[in-house]
């Protein structure tokens, strides 16, 4: 591969997303969060697929340069238009990345069209299913990829002209594998971006009454749900609450571990989830959640007046916060998530529709965008966090510091975290298993129902009221 020229700058910007209230995800009425369903942060650990290793597929085992793109990727003299949807609207970046982006590929044209979130994934759904009409690329966030994620109808990155496979060992196992299909044999999405969950807090509150305030000193601590507890009881004697929805540690650990596994075996009906739902019940019990985000109306008076000093949220936060309560720079810092759990909180993939009719040049783009080391250093100042080792290991990246965090190295934490996410499977029917887990384990914490017994009566309830939809794509993935 040509290196790129020294002076050639790639400027590509992302226009914030509406930030998931607690785990990350967003929150609903009846009183749930949750990562995998909902919109989330998109611009939002190696090992991966038994088919698709580093020599991938199509047995291109080119090895790949410094900057991630292999060898032979660059073909200046490919031609073709490149019709790209995306959420994220700004006509002069856009402007921008087709300047950039024809620096290397002169003769692709990239016309980008901003469409808005939803109708993004409602249009996309259509045109797919309609056979005509998708772009060549999409944008697509992490709870919508489901959508897509079955019936032929997105390209398999692991075959040719791609051999994404190539790639394998660059990125995250969690990362390679959320993009890829439900037995794990296709990769229908580039993996870009990841969003590790982290614990955000006022490190001068923390220390003003005594409690650890130190990010690795705090992230020990609380791993051991006893020392959060007293943690959390301190903050409430001081009017201040350690969460924000009374159910979050049991929806974390789902957000950890999906619904269903490879074979479409549900996955929550364990000791770890009755575990988390009694954790839970404390949570409820001692009041010190007030069950409501920290970006409502009433939750920005609780963060202004000291009165919510502690949050979870993807690696996005520090952004919302500075966003929101610019005034409290320098006296917010990020550990760990409590109770021991690493938890995925959002993120976006890039797809290639099959019915494309410029296949290699939108390759091309994706490829460009997704491997850059130059996409990537402008990427991270947007909160957007690269998943790619080409990358986290440079120190550029590695010691960066955030100032609204106190001039903490944030990139290395959640760099840290990003490598100890679980690998976990999407599956079309987790947004419909949400409402129905939310309804289960509310109604264990109000009724006071024994954990063990509210599990179990989740699985049946889920299981007996999704049998058809899981029928049918059990049905659909024999085919």
């Amino acid at each position: 591969m040509k290196k790129f020229a020294s002076t050639f700058i790639l400027v590509l910007a992302i226009i914030m997303l509406v930030s998931a209230c607690s785990s990350g995800s967003g929150t609903t009425n009846t009183g749930g969060n949750n990562a995998g369903e909902k919109a989330t942060n998109a611009p939002s650990n190696a090992g991966g697929n038994a088919e698709g290793n580093a020599e991938g597929e199509g047995g291109n085992d080119a090895a790949v340069e410094e900057d991630g793109i292999a060898k032979s990727a660059i073909d200046p003299a490919l031609s073709g238009e490149v019709t790209f949807w995306t959420f994220l609207d700004n006509k002069e970046k856009d402007a921008e990345l087709q300047k950039a982006f024809n620096a290397v590929y002169p003769n692709i044209k990239l016309k980008t069209i901003f469409v808005p979130f939803a109708d993004l994934h409602d249009k996309l759904q259509t045109t797919l299913a309609a056979g005509n009409g998708a772009p060549d690329v999409a944008l697509v966030e992490q709870g919508q990829f489901t959508r897509y994620s079955t019936g032929g109808v997105l390209e398999d990155l692991l075959q040719p002209p791609y051999d994404a496979g190539k790639y394998q060992d660059l990125v995250s196992e969690y990362n390679w594998n959320r993009w890829s299909s439900i037995d794990g044999s296709k990769l229908l999405g580039m993996p870009w971006d990841v969003t590790p969950a982290v614990t955000y807090y006022r490190a001068d509150i923390f220390e003003e009454l005594g409690l650890p305030s130190d990010p690795a000193e705090l992230g020990e601590y609380i791993q051991d749900p006893d020392n959060f507890f007293t943690l959390a009881q301190t903050l409430k004697a001081n009017g201040k609450y350690s969460m924000e929805w009374r159910d979050s540690p049991v929806h974390w650990l789902g957000d950890s571990l999906g619904y269903y596994d490879d074979e479409m075996n549900w996955v929550r009906n364990t000791d770890e989830f009755v575990k988390f739902l009694d954790i839970s019940k404390k949570v409820n019990q001692l009041k010190i959640a007030p069950h409501d985000g920290i970006y409502s109306d009433k939750g920005k008076q609780r963060v202004k007046k000291g009165e919510s000093p502690m949050y979870v949220a993807g690696t996005y936060g520090a952004r919302d916060l500075a966003i929101n309560f610019p005034e409290q720079s320098g006296k917010w810092r990020a550990t760990t998530m409590p109770f021991g759990l690493n938890v995925g909180m959002g993120g976006s993939t890039f797809v290639i529709p099959s019915q494309s009719a410029n296949k290699e040049a939108a390759w091309a783009f994706v490829e460009f965008i997704t491997t850059s080391e130059e996409a990537w250093k402008l990427w991270i100042e947007q909160s957007v966090q690269p998943d790619w080792k080409n990358i986290t290991s440079q120190e550029w990246y590695i010691t960066h510091t955030n100032e609204y965090l106190g001039g903490q190295e944030d990139i290395a934490l959640y760099n840290e975290l990003a490598s100890k996410l679980p690998v976990r499977r999407y599956t079309r029917l987790d947004g419909m298993a949400w409402p129905l887990w939310v309804e289960n384990v509310i109604a264990a914490l109000d009724k006071n129902i024994d954990s063990k017994t509210a599990i179990q009566q989740a699985q049946e309830n889920i299981e007996n009221k999704l049998k058809a939809e899981k029928d049918k794509l059990i049905s659909e993935l024999q085919k």
